[in-house]
């Protein structure tokens, strides 16, 4: 199919994306092969080529937590605990559609590594242009799904009555911009899959300044409140990829992309799928235990979900360490997967591990013994403050057994074995997470301390079944 076949057609503006990131790629084989190209994790120190992955994308990670962030704080600045629990409510479903195509993403970077690794850059152009036109339809069936849904989904997750029309017009602005964050992260996943962090982070913090420009002005200037909020953050994400245009348009990387790659390859959309799905789907499950919370917290009452939507932007921000580990392990790993260097892809896991948990200590120290000092970031109402402090005491012990379990995810990912990812997920998520918030929300004089232990507990499930997953692995003799 060439470009002006109607599924190019359809992802005419990714095409363009994409095509200014690899249309100066790397053509000349002998600096393909350079072992000092950038992005090559096949190489050199294993502690620095992680962390020089992982810098990056934490400080991405944590602009992009900002969005919703910022749009909290300054509603928490200028409206009420309704707009609050709006903000906070709506945020929330937004980050799990986000995580979803992250994680479907997920796919393309893997893909794009492996064929770094493997020193066949035409098959990851290829990769490039089965992404495009994929997410590009999926983009577009999602905004419909969400516009036409947005109060239905509000009434699912039980939003008070005091937020519930502020909750769905976020949710209808937000879903406005599906599109511009799926060219986000298609961009990043191709960036990420050959090992380069850094202009992701770029782009992030581009957007992250235009938000909280946007926030002042739409919501303390203009006094839009919870629409402002929204504006804000569609906005900011359209200049980031505007921004990116620009940036990119002198990219010098090591893909060979040309239009007639903006189409499906069978081969390429079904490794990309193999690897992509089972991650998405654990996500989903995921994101979706955290929103059944969500909708268990506001059933007890507008002050705890307030209080938990404070908390939740905390734990967002508290999350990305680990949440970097994973991403960083899934690239090192798929690259000397595909170099054949299956030991020092575990080395490289056993570093990642050892790392976040070290720094996984000092943000469990700052969750559990200051979370009510960070709860007076966002609000300055004494009751949301208690519920958000009270939360992140019994969250915090995540803060360090998430790194073991989301290195684990992330070495998996990068092997292309994602099914265990996906039994663990679906399992941790609706055998654990949620009857424990069910049961722990029942107790007699309950609080959020409770609810939030559901989290870690789930998450020493998760690093058991890991654990007997490696133990297979070692006995097939594939590692």
């Amino acid at each position: 199919m060439q470009g002006e076949n109607p599924q190019a057609f359809c992802c005419g503006f990714y095409r363009k994306l994409i095509g200014r990131i690899c249309q100066e790629g790397l053509t000349n084989s002998a600096r393909r092969r350079d072992p000092h190209r950038q992005g090559d994790g096949a190489q050199g120190s294993i502690l620095r080529k992680l962390c020089l992955f992982m810098l990056p994308v934490l400080g991405a990670l944590i602009l992009q937590a900002a969005y919703g962030a910022v749009d909290l704080l300054v509603v928490g600045w200028f409206g009420d605990a309704s707009s609050i629990s709006a903000v906070g409510t709506g945020s929330n479903f937004m980050q799990m559609v986000t995580f979803i195509i992250t994680s479907l993403a997920m796919g393309s970077t893997v893909m794009i590594g492996q064929h770094i690794g493997e020193g066949k850059p035409d098959k990851a152009g290829k990769t490039v242009g089965t992404s495009i036109v994929l997410f590009a339809i999926i983009g577009i069936a999602m905004t419909v799904i969400l516009e036409l849904f947005a109060g239905p989904i509000a009434n699912i997750l039980q939003v008070p009555a005091e937020s519930f029309d502020k909750t769905v017009l976020y949710l209808r602005i937000c879903s406005g911009g599906i599109l511009i964050i799926i060219a986000y992260n298609v961009i990043s996943s191709v960036l990420r899959g050959i090992g380069n962090a850094n202009l992701p982070l770029l782009f992030v913090g581009i957007a992250c300044a235009a938000n909280i420009a946007g926030d002042l002005f739409f919501v303390g200037v203009l006094k839009l409140d919870v629409a402002g909020a929204a504006l804000a953050t569609v906005l900011a994400q359209l200049i980031s990829v505007i921004a990116s245009m620009g940036v990119l348009k002198k990219g010098n990387l090591p893909i060979e992309f040309k239009k007639e790659d903006c189409r499906i390859d069978r081969d390429e959309l079904k490794k990309v799928l193999n690897v992509g799905v089972p991650i998405a789907l654990q996500e989903t499950t995921v994101q979706i235990s955290f929103l059944v919370i969500n909708s268990i917290i506001n059933g007890m009452g507008l002050m705890p979900s307030a209080g938990y939507g404070v908390a939740q932007k905390l734990t967002s921000f508290i999350m990305l360490i680990p949440s970097s580990v994973m991403q960083s392990v899934s690239a090192f790993v798929a690259q000397n997967t595909g170099a054949g260097k299956k030991d020092r892809a575990w080395k490289g896991f056993l570093t990642a591990i050892a790392t976040g948990c070290s720094l996984g200590v000092v943000i469990f120290c700052i969750g559990f013994f200051g979370g009510s000092v960070i709860s007076r970031i966002f609000t300055s109402d004494p009751a949301v403050i208690e519920q958000s402090a009270a939360y992140l005491r019994g969250f915090a012990p995540e803060c360090i057994l998430t790194c073991v379990l989301f290195s684990s995810i992330g070495y998996f990912n990068g092997r292309g074995i994602s099914i265990p990812v996906m039994i663990q997920g679906i399992t941790s998520a609706c055998l654990i997470r949620i009857p424990l918030a069910l049961f722990f929300s029942h107790l007699p004089n309950t609080n959020l301390t409770f609810v939030g232990m559901s989290t870690p507990i789930t998450t020493v499930y998760g690093i058991c079944f890991f654990m007997i997953c490696f133990a297979r692995l070692k006995k097939k003799g594939q590692m």
